[in-house]
């Protein structure tokens, strides 16, 4: 239960006629609350005993800002260790919060909301005085303007079966002004694609970029009257993508607590602000995580010594299952686990596996399969959505299209398939039969020059597979910034049937990882597997990489992958 500054009080000359202790508003003095020059309402979301998160909502009742400083003082030792929608200092117990570059304007009666998180010893009192621009402000009761909320959210509290269905996605600014300054991308610059929380200092914003709460805020402008989807990336956990170094991440393989406490909690307390309660917010719940627990473990040739550390501690478990309860108690947000793709849990050593495994995090730290509105396949991968020109009961002279070497015994040629097929599979392992299929297609059109027209020569069963697929990579196992790739179907919803939405999860041009070692801070290792040059490994089938030159760390604009994906789009861009 959230916990808010109830006194309200003035200290303002236009109210007392003195400055100093506040004192007690009267009813008789309700009438010139409206003249009080600002408004704060301050609460406390979430309190763990040694640390708290906090929203705060400031109104502006005076002249129109185009910046703001809030400034207050704590009576104990509570310090301030991280913050979104702001940029806070902290000099003993005095705090000032300042606007960041996207925020700064306060019109007359406007507000603005702005969160952190803080340790704390002892007690956790709430201030009892605040100053906008060095002006005291009055603090809201509950009942006057400055509302933030601090409840669970969600309206209703009760979830649609397809969240897409009806509603517009969110375009997030920052990806779309990065498309629009490519030649050509304004073709495709207003589509909605993933806000990607990959590091804890993406919940506060880095830099010159978006936090959270900045983007949801977006998200209500862009919402209008009617129905609005937020697509977020829940991806930070320990020992996170323990089979490929590009997107290691920042926490170790322990440090399960630390995922729970300053990661997920952070979020779950802003998605739960009532604020943002009129939106549906889809989660992708950390992905690549359980599908490398299926293959890459034990004594596969494909196990890594990370993988298996990670088997044995289960904290991929906890920590999916802990994001599920958190996040999933709250009932304007759609949990969708991530579950590879077809060239990663086809085969029939993995698919029944992956399924009993998804169902043991959905049940373990408190979660229920309740919790788990769908899954997503494919997601930053460039699997095609369906190949037209084979299928996997195909034979050529007597011999079956699985024992080519681009199936290699897959049940599954697409994603379509597969997505399809895992989902009746997942219902059948003890998942609600409502749960609903998202497909990544950002980065699965292959179109272009190279696209084939119709199905390759019966000469062999490779000549025919290989003559007549849409995905060109060299092996199904590539996913690291794959020449040829093109921008696929555009996000629409109810696709398909059992299929909630086509997404472009991973925003096309964003590196799937550097094709050379670049120190950094944001924990992103090299990977082989992004050098174009690289011979290849166990895990696919030690062929070249297939990866484009030149690209950046992970996440980071890339350039000339953009130019591609447009240039191969399918279907093709007008």
């Amino acid at each position: 239960m959230s916990r808010t500054r109830t006194a309200v009080f003035a200290a303002l000359a236009l109210v007392a006629g003195v400055s100093g202790p506040a004192v007690a508003v009267t009813p008789a003095a309700e009438a010139a609350i409206s003249a009080i020059p600002c408004t704060v309402d301050y609460k406390i979301q979430n309190d763990w005993g040694s640390g708290f998160t906090a929203a705060v909502t400031v109104t502006n009742n005076s002249a129109a800002k185009s910046s703001w400083s809030v400034k207050w003082s704590y009576a104990g030792n509570q310090q301030v260790s991280s913050y979104w929608n702001t940029k806070i200092t902290q000099s003993g117990s005095a705090v000032t919060a300042g606007n960041e570059s996207y925020n700064g304007t306060l019109a007359t009666g406007g507000s603005v909301s702005f969160g952190f998180n803080g340790t704390y010893s002892g007690t956790n009192a709430i201030p009892t005085s605040f100053t906008l621009d060095g002006v005291t402000c009055n603090v809201d009761d509950g009942t006057g303007s400055g509302g933030g909320g601090g409840g669970n959210g969600g309206g209703s509290g009760t979830r649609v079966d397809n969240p897409y269905s009806g509603a517009k996605v969110y375009v997030n600014p920052e990806w779309s002004a990065k498309a629009a300054a490519e030649p050509g991308g304004t073709r495709v610059s207003n589509q909605p694609t993933g806000v990607w929380l990959d590091r804890i200092a993406a919940i506060n914003g880095t830099g010159t970029s978006m936090g959270l709460r900045a983007h949801l805020d977006a998200a209500l402008a862009q919402k209008g009257s009617g129905e609005e989807v937020v697509q977020l990336v829940i991806y930070d956990l320990p020992g996170r993508d323990c089979a490929a170094l590009a997107s290691n991440g920042e926490l170790g393989p322990t440090e399960i607590d630390k995922y729970k406490t300053q990661f997920i909690d952070p979020i779950a307390a802003i998605l739960s602000d009532s604020k943002y309660a009129s939106l549906r917010i889809v989660t992708t719940i950390e992905i690549d995580s359980l599908p490398n627990l299926v293959t890459n473990t034990g004594s596969r040739a494909t196990a890594t010594a990370n993988c298996n550390t990670m088997l044995a501690n289960g904290n991929y478990v906890k920590g999916v299952g802990y994001a599920l309860a958190k996040l999933g108690a709250i009932p304007n947000v759609y949990n969708y686990l991530d579950a590879g793709h077809h060239g990663w849990l086809g085969w029939d050593d993995n698919f029944a596996p992956a399924a009993q495994l998804f169902y043991q995090a959905a049940n373990a730290e408190g979660a229920t399969v309740d919790d788990v509105q769908g899954f997503i396949t494919n997601t930053a991968n460039y699997s095609a959505l369906k190949e037209n020109n084979f299928t996997v009961d195909d034979t050529v002279n007597g011999t079956s299209v699985r024992q080519s070497k681009w199936v290699d015994w897959n049940r599954y040629v697409d994603e379509l398939s597969f997505a399809q097929a895992f989902r009746t599979e997942l219902v059948s392992v003890g998942f609600n039969s409502g749960i609903g299929m998202l497909i990544d297609t950002s980065r699965n059109g292959w179109g272009g020059s190279a696209r084939p027209t119709g199905p390759g020569a019966k000469t062999s069963v490779d000549t025919y597979v290989d003559g007549g697929r849409y995905d060109r990579r060299i092996h199904v196992g590539n996913w690291c910034n794959q020449a040829g790739a093109g921008l696929g179907e555009r996000p629409q919803a109810g696709p398909a049937a059992g299929i909630d939405a086509y997404v472009w999860m991973k925003p096309p041009g964003e590196s799937d990882g550097s094709s050379s070692a670049i120190p950094n801070d944001e924990g992103k290792g090299f990977d082989q597997m992004c050098d174009p040059t690289y011979t290849g490994n166990a895990r696919n089938g030690n062929n070249m990489s297939g990866a484009l030159p030149n690209a950046p760390l992970s996440g980071h604009w890339f350039s000339a992958q953009f130019q591609q994906l447009m240039a191969n789009a399918y279907p093709p861009l007008s």
